[in-house]
């Protein structure tokens, strides 16, 4: 890249900064019903009602996470990360940090310090899950990226971020152990207690 490029890159993601955290302030002045989770992909608002079995998946590998990574590994649900490409202002199922993870100026975690995201499947933002989210996790270079879809009954490993996609993905049904050894969480997976759909 040229300094020119350089510039006008920056420029960009400043631009973008600034329009999520308008975004964002609108949003936090809005009734959002308690329950729903709010986030930015690509520039469009979604909203989805955070469900039962949603919720059990996530605390399954928020609990396999902890306890393998110990009590002072940054593990956090729900939590707005901006990550690269227009008006991505995603909040991961479950995001885990670098340990030396430390939030911007702003007040905000770094997407350039994160190193693993789970995201539970909702039928209204599947999509978002499968494409563009899983796009922008590749750009910014996250190492491991885990999809639990309970519809399916199966998770989606992809790991070897390359050239903005990943360049291996693995399905693991329900019921079998995902083999995260050798990772950034260093962990055998049990999927045997996710609920399906």
């Amino acid at each position: 890249m040229t300094v020119l490029e350089d510039r006008i890159a920056m420029a960009d993601a400043d631009a973008n900064t600034k329009a999520l955290d308008e975004w964002f302030e609108r949003l936090e002045r809005m009734p959002v019903p308690e329950g729903f989770r709010v986030e930015i992909v690509g520039g469009n608002v979604f909203m989805t009602p955070q469900r039962d079995i949603h919720w059990e998946i996530i605390f399954e590998i928020a609990l396999a996470l902890r306890s393998s990574l110990g009590s002072g590994v940054k593990v956090f649900s729900d939590v707005r990360v901006d990550f690269p490409g227009h008006l991505n202002g995603f909040c991961p199922d479950i995001a885990v940090f670098k340990e030396s993870a430390s939030k911007s100026d702003k007040g905000r975690w770094r997407y350039e310090d994160v190193v693993f995201v789970a995201e539970v499947i909702s039928k209204g933002t599947a999509p978002n899950d499968y494409g563009p989210k899983k796009l922008a996790y590749a750009e910014a270079e996250v190492p491991l990226y885990v999809i639990a879809d309970p519809y399916q009954g199966r998770c989606h490993v992809y790991t070897d971020p390359k050239n903005g996609d990943y360049a291996i993905q693995t399905q693991v049904d329900f019921g079998t152990d995902i083999d995260l050894t050798g990772t950034v969480v260093d962990l055998t997976l049990k999927t045997d207690t996710f609920p399906r759909d």
